[in-house]
């Protein structure tokens, strides 16, 4: 059975004003006393900060003028701000994950057996199956967990604590803070959603040249490689074809639109076919308007991937500072 993937890290539209330094406070939304350690970031990116003790933070925003600000902490569901306009943000709230303490912890040996199967089905839908994947090792997986009692047909994870994946493939280390978790066994799908946090992987000098190459291959035919060749309006040249579900040709100019702020939105009122040389993808619009931008960010809750595209996990993602060599 074909998979697919709706893979959610953040629900984004943009103001057109911006300031350099981001000021604010982190607080839990339950008890209204601050949280320190916070962490406060672009999502996608190798760019964020630390809240003191006091739950207070500052962010240099300068190189990242058009993204919104993310904010997580361990044992929290995180949050996103689209509106940073302003030079110091109202207080931000986080909601405990006090669901995840009560549904999933292992308590008996007779659950070990399915913990296994429970970890292998979580790899590899949330790394994906390819060659990275293989090459991706998750350093924390005890903290995650798993809903032993649920009767249907869907396995949940939790984490309290970011999961941290180290990437000897592309040479990142990954902090993925996991907000939810479904897989359908009948079905054959996940749906998974959280942000994400880039670091370089310190490897030995042999190595570099190696991953730099993996980062070339995963970017070439990925979704960020996809977006930024629209804004370029260069398909043809990096082998890119789009089809109708009829295989009529498309062009830049039939989907992507521009607002009076010179915002650039993905929109088409059907379906259509993406094809990288021989690689198929598909997808189903779920917004009117999908916003992106020359980094390759798109706003993931406004499409449904299907194929090539919609294969490639945490393994293959690349963050958004990347550029590909020439």
């Amino acid at each position: 059975m074909r998979k697919y993937v709706l893979i959610i890290l953040i629900c984004l539209h943009y103001q057109t004003a911006y300031t350099q330094v981001l000021k604010g406070t982190v607080c839990d939304a339950k008890t209204k006393t601050e949280i320190p350690f916070a962490s406060v970031y672009f999502n996608g990116t190798f760019v964020g900060t630390t809240s003191d003790l006091h739950g207070y933070f500052e962010l240099d925003r300068s190189n990242n003028p058009s993204m919104p600000v993310t904010i997580s902490a361990i044992g929290y569901y995180s949050v996103t701000i689209a509106d940073v306009s302003k030079e110091v943000l109202p207080r931000i709230f986080l909601k405990p994950k006090e669901y995840a303490l009560k549904e999933a912890v292992v308590k008996t040996k007779s659950l070990v057996r399915r913990r296994k199967m429970y970890l292998d089905t979580f790899r590899a839908e949330f790394l994906g199956s390819t060659h990275n994947a293989g090459n991706c090792n998750i350093l924390n997986e005890k903290d995650i967990s798993f809903d032993y009692n649920s009767n249907i047909d869907t396995l949940h994870a939790y984490a309290l604590k970011p999961i941290v994946v180290e990437n000897s493939a592309l040479g990142y280390t990954i902090t993925y803070y996991l907000d939810k978790f479904e897989y359908y066994w009948k079905k054959e799908t996940v749906y998974f959603y959280g942000n994400i946090k880039f670091s370089e992987l310190k490897t030995p000098p042999e190595m570099q040249q190696v991953q730099l190459e993996n980062r070339r291959l995963a970017y070439l035919g990925s979704k960020m490689h996809f977006f930024r060749t629209l804004l370029t309006d260069d398909l043809k040249a990096q082998k890119f074809t789009l089809l109708t579900p009829v295989s009529e040709q498309l062009h830049v100019k039939d989907i992507v639109v521009t607002d009076s702020a010179n915002h650039t939105y993905l929109h088409y009122p059907s379906r259509f076919n993406i094809w990288y040389k021989s690689k198929p993808t598909s997808f189903y619009f779920l917004k009117d308007y999908v916003y992106f931008d020359n980094t390759g960010y798109f706003d993931p809750s406004g499409i449904n991937w299907f194929g090539d595209m919609g294969d490639k996990r945490i393994a293959d993602w690349l963050p958004y500072e990347y550029t590909i060599d020439k």
